[in-house]
């Protein structure tokens, strides 16, 4: 009975998925001899971005692919180049199997590395460029990393590497006497390659609390099945120009480039995040999706409104956001100003994805992270494993076909019942909507009380004249701990700590109460735009 009713179960999801797809145009009329040239290439590269870029050139071949700084490149001069690439990197020692830091921004030599990796059967360690040279050193000797490909501008990151790991340059702004990406495609032969055993991609995690982990990605159970996960709760359309300002090494600009990948859609990069930049390239290239992080779109609110007004951003749809926490002030300042297009995504490197808010939920509820998508479950537990009432809080567990394997250092996150800790405390409310209250390590133990810097922040952050806050737990001698709070005022503001501390009081209990404020300037963040609470204080 249990079989035949999970079978019914998995039918309908597939049955919905197919639905989703044919929405988003993903399922359409093909000419028959570009439709057998993309089965061969999905038989020889299965899921990975090497097949995205090869089904892509049989598919489109003269459409652009990738725009950036440099120019345009088709479908079909991606697939030739990375091919050349492939052959030049095995020339300089890598193999099926040998593992490959990547360490660029978001350009074409960060895509091409990644696909032409996959052309070999190599392992791609996706590199943070906010990494310190002793992190970066303890990550290349831990993932036996043969080679990096690097932007000149992070050399110097790689000081502490290993010694014998080689190095080849992905872009650089002058004359260089390094190995280059774009010698090694020169110098090298388009001849067709064997089929290569499936390399891994490592992805790291943000390394807030110390050594970034690597994050094996697990290969996907049916590149269309999970990618319909996706568009179920971010409608995206194929073959349309997709802005990806989030960083390409960090799950979320990663996850972006492999879901244009299944939707053929024109990837638009830029190496560095600027508000007015980004809002350029929209109206240049008619963008339609655009994947970011908050502060992205907070840097963008704080353009001047004739600025903003000032380009075209009506081809806009869908403004994918996550990565870290977005604030309910922003998502309502940000819609007000661009219309219903923001989707705050939740998710990790280990989870992949867990829910999703839209546009419309957004409005009813700026602070929720939504609703799972097609195919995943949550659930909100108590310590004993057993679900919590609605409205209480629990941890968040997941289950989807996209869940990690493992880290590359042999440990893991915790398992009950076949799904997967996010690491997170939340709740659900009466209509389902999932709201996340915080790090479950990062609760504060105040007098006997169990507290949630993320509560406090939400409260904060809601006030016109703050900017941006982030709350941590400090060591206290009467109560064990208490809260402090580092807040970042709106330029030309000054504001009142006491004053902060009665709006918390008349909002929360009185144990969420602040008794340390600091005013900042900024708050450090990590490369991705999170926050480095280590760095307060």
């Amino acid at each position: 009975m249990r079989f035949t009713k999970g079978l019914a179960e998995r039918t309908v999801t597939q049955a919905k998925g197919l639905l989703v797809l044919a929405r988003s145009r993903v399922l359409m009329p093909r000419r028959p001899d570009r439709l057998l040239g993309a089965v061969r290439a999905l038989l020889k590269y299965e899921y990975s971005a090497a097949a995205g870029y090869a089904t892509g050139a049989a598919l489109r071949p003269d459409r652009p692919a990738i725009i950036d700084e440099l120019g345009t490149l088709t479908w079909a001069e991606v697939d030739d180049r990375t091919t050349r690439l492939a052959h030049g990197l095995a020339r300089q020692g890598v193999r099926a199997g040998s593992s490959v830091g990547v360490l660029c921004r978001n350009h074409r030599g960060f895509v091409e590395s990644v696909v032409a990796l996959a052309k070999l059967g190599a392992h791609t360690v996706l590199l943070n460029t906010g990494a310190s040279p002793a992190q970066l050193g303890a990550v290349l000797r831990e993932q036996e990393v043969c080679l990096v490909v690097a932007d000149t501008e992070f050399r110097p990151l790689l000081a502490n590497s290993p010694r014998g790991v080689k190095r080849v340059t992905a872009w650089t702004d002058g004359p260089t006497r390094s190995t280059t990406l774009e010698q090694l495609i020169a110098s090298s032969p388009a001849l067709d390659l064997p089929k290569p055993p499936a390399g891994r991609l490592i992805v790291l995690t943000s390394g807030t609390t110390g050594t970034p982990k690597g994050a094996r990605r697990p290969h996907p159970k049916g590149l269309l099945g999970s990618a319909a996960s996706f568009l179920s709760r971010i409608p995206l359309r194929a073959e349309e120009p997709l802005y990806i300002p989030a960083p390409m090494f960090h799950s979320w600009g990663i996850g972006a480039l492999q879901i244009s990948l299944v939707l053929g859609s024109t990837v638009v990069l830029r190496r560095k995040f600027e508000p007015e930049t980004a809002l350029s390239t929209i109206e240049k290239h008619r963008c339609t999706a655009m994947f970011a992080v908050p502060v992205m779109l907070q840097r963008i609110m704080e353009l001047p409104r004739s600025t903003r007004a000032s380009y075209d951003t009506s081809a806009l749809r869908t403004v994918a956001c996550t990565g870290s926490v977005l604030p309910g002030k922003l998502a309502t300042e940000f819609q007000d100003a661009f219309g219903p297009v923001l989707y705050n995504f939740y998710g990790s490197t280990e989870a992949s994805w867990v829910s999703v808010a839209t546009p419309e939920e957004l409005r009813i509820a700026p602070g929720t992270a939504g609703k799972p998508p097609l195919g995943t479950r949550l659930a909100i537990l108590d310590e004993d494993g057993r679900a919590v009432p609605r409205g209480e809080k629990g941890r968040i567990f997941v289950v989807n076909d996209m869940l990690f394997d493992g880290y590359t250092n042999g440990s893991g996150k915790q398992v009950r019942d076949g799904m997967l800790s996010t690491g997170d405390v939340g709740y659900l409310d009466r209509h389902g909507l999932l709201f996340v209250a915080g790090r479950d390590d990062d609760m504060v133990i105040s007098g006997g009380e169990n507290l949630y810097p993320r509560e406090v922040e939400d409260v904060l952050a809601a006030l016109p004249d703050v900017r941006e806050v982030a709350v941590v737990g400090v060591p206290d001698e009467e109560f064990g701990q208490r809260l402090a709070a580092y807040v970042v005022p709106v330029e030309g503001v000054l504001l009142d700590a006491e004053e902060l501390r009665k709006h918390v009081r008349a909002t929360l209990t009185r144990f969420c109460v602040p008794r340390d404020v600091t005013f900042l300037d900024a708050l450090p963040r990590n490369a991705t735009g999170k926050v480095v609470k280590r760095d307060l204080g």
